[in-house]
């Protein structure tokens, strides 16, 4: 493999500290949180505790004071034993980023410091049944009545929806068509009007509680308006580079513990009076999505980068995490064919692998999404060749 050169030594101390937890914390009991559909709380409070969460808080804001790198080795270190749940990567690289660039001091003292000791949990609400991605056109509404705004409506497919204390909500605040009506409201899950819907049984990634959340004249208090008035959506597009790396994080190091466990499954499964490994077809499978492998995640790592020097677009993040999710399915499925028959038994973690992985290119903008997105750019003007004319 190519040295990585992104991660300075502290992230590496850092990084010894997230495997040790997730190895304690997260390994033994993941069986139980996937038959259960929730993970206890007693795991975020403990990954709290020695700083895992909210990495790239401020210490004056009350958090660890790291970096989006610190983030991305908790992300990565789940990933690398097949784990989506806890959703530390939805508070630590998406909630709380809104926080911290958009929120007012007072909404960061009330909230950061809980969401970074695990005290707090938190979700965000933007896809509701008419739509997913198309947040310009939400139906869910607030209407300002003296010091409060009142909300009515629905949310659909919000990871954490049943266990989360605080809700990221997007909600339209005015008569504006689109864009122009989009507010965002920070919500605490424990006010009257706020009523948690079935949770959701899905094929993949059990462990992660999602749920249908509806919304009947909930009361929340103005001051709780994240951002001003009918800029929600200049917010939320504000943060989408980070929040489509994260996903690509994921997907890559997904990959890799997937290639990882096809080697040492392929080295000591017998066949044909040796082993599957010795079969030439065995050895360019995996070449190959070891080569691929690696250049997508030097593709990563040079995002990452753009990234924390403030040079990564949203655009740019669409492909990169377009090209990683789609690896990461193609990774699964020639994986868990080489496992043969083990490969469809759960107790193999290709087989869960495999269907936690679909969910990669429908969930945070589906793939025809940032197709969509990129298409559009090149006959914009987006293009490198046109920009340098």
């Amino acid at each position: 493999m190519i040295p990585r050169t992104i991660f300075s030594p502290e992230h590496d101390l850092f990084r010894d500290t997230v495997r040790r937890f997730v190895a304690d914390h997260v390994v033994p009991h993941y069986a139980e949180w996937e038959h259960a559909g929730e993970v206890p709380r007693d795991v975020w409070r403990a990954a709290g505790r020695i700083g895992l969460l909210c990495p790239m808080v401020p210490e004056s804001d009350g958090g660890p004071g790291g970096d989006f790198l610190h983030g991305a080795v908790v992300t990565e270190e789940m990933a690398r034993v097949g784990a989506v749940a806890p959703t530390f990567y939805l508070q630590n690289d998406i909630v709380a980023p809104y926080l911290v660039h958009h929120g007012t001091t007072e909404q960061k003292q009330r909230f950061l410091p809980g969401m970074a000791s695990g005290e707090i949990v938190a979700a965000v609400g933007m896809s509701e049944p008419s739509g997913g991605s198309d947040l310009a056109n939400l139906r869910t509404t607030a209407r300002l009545e003296g010091d409060e705004y009142v909300v009515n409506g629905q949310k659909v497919f919000i990871t954490g929806g049943h266990t989360a204390d605080l809700l990221v909500l997007a909600v339209r605040t005015g008569e504006a068509p689109g864009a122009k009506g989009v507010s965002l409201l920070l919500v605490e899950t424990d006010r009257p009007g706020y009523h948690r819907g079935r949770t959701l049984d899905k094929i993949g990634c059990k462990a992660q509680d999602t749920s249908e959340l509806f919304f009947d004249d909930l009361r929340v208090p103005a001051s709780n308006l994240l951002g001003e008035s009918g800029r929600g959506f200049g917010v939320l597009m504000g943060e989408l580079a980070q929040e489509r790396l994260v996903q690509a994080v994921r997907a890559v190091s997904s990959a890799e513990a997937a290639l990882r466990w096809t080697v040492e499954y392929c080295a000591d499964r017998d066949m044909y009076g040796g082993t599957l490994a010795d079969m030439q077809n065995t050895r360019f499978v995996l070449a190959q999505l070891h080569a691929d492998t690696m250049a997508q995640r030097e593709f990563v790592d040079r995002a990452m980068s753009l990234h924390v020097a403030g040079e990564l677009d949203a655009l740019d993040a669409a492909a990169v995490k377009l090209t990683t999710t789609q690896l990461q399915g193609r990774v699964m499925d020639e994986c868990l064919q080489l496992f043969g028959g083990w490969g469809y038994m759960t107790e193999y973690p290709i087989a869960r692998a495999y269907v936690d992985a679909r969910m990669t290119r429908v969930g945070g903008g589906s793939a025809e999404v940032m197709k969509h997105l990129i298409g559009r750019a090149l006959f914009r003007g987006r293009t490198p060749e046109r920009k340098a004319r």
